[in-house]
């Protein structure tokens, strides 16, 4: 299959981010479906519709959901119980589209317009004060969630993504930086210091300089 499908293939998902497919985001799923590694029919959010949708576009026959991954039903969003909340920030950090506010020691909550139902907040809550509760009453699938929603939620999502990843290019420069100064230092010391010792030091910091430039890699 043509990797120019991925775009189409990717703008077809509801971009919940729920990883329900076996993959870690929509975008992976697609190149996923590109490269004829995953099926057109292991998304749940997407429903019997986004299967339709699919299949349209790779050419695939429609089949079943694969329960494996889940079951379609309604949308739901994360509530979360502000009187046992302990503001652990857990769950700020799987959120996908940055639905949940709060901080440190602080209770948080959830901006529902933001919430995709993907439950990623819920195994990693340690006091199980989240919830999930029906918006959409009996419709699920694409009709419990629309192109415009989806759209959203994909910028939302691409915008975290991208903070998170100049956070930890930015992270891994300072580590580079302070490598590069240790090992500047030792072979400033080398002529007062055991050669054995400091050959070993040099020898472990330029490892571990190695291993950060490669991290930081683009």
């Amino acid at each position: 299959m043509s990797d120019s499908l991925t775009p189409q293939i990717l703008a077809a998902l509801p971009q919940t981010q729920c990883t329900r497919c076996g993959y870690p985001d929509c975008a992976g799923y697609a190149q996923a479906i590109t490269q004829g590694q995953a099926a057109i029919n292991q998304c749940p959010p997407g429903g019997a519709e986004g299967i339709q949708r699919l299949a349209m576009i790779t050419g695939q026959p429609v089949v079943p959901l694969n329960p494996t991954h889940g079951i379609e039903g309604p949308r739901a969003v994360a509530i979360i119980d502000e009187n046992w909340c302990i503001g652990c920030t857990l769950c700020i950090d799987v959120c996908p589209t940055d639905a949940i506010l709060g901080s440190n020691k602080l209770m948080h909550t959830v901006i529902e317009a933001h919430c995709t139902g993907c439950e990623l907040c819920l195994p990693v809550c340690p006091v199980d004060c989240i919830s999930m509760q029906n918006v959409t009453g009996q419709s699920s699938g694409w009709a419990a969630w629309s192109p415009q929603q989806a759209d959203a939620a994909r910028i939302r999502y691409e915008f975290r993504s991208n903070r998170f990843n100049r956070i930890e290019s930015e992270g891994l420069k300072r580590v580079e930086n302070t490598l590069t100064e240790m090992s500047k230092g030792i072979s400033a010391h080398a002529q007062i210091a055991d050669s054995v010792q400091t050959d070993r030091k040099r020898a472990v910091v330029e490892a571990a300089l190695a291993r950060a430039r490669a991290k930081n890699q683009p």
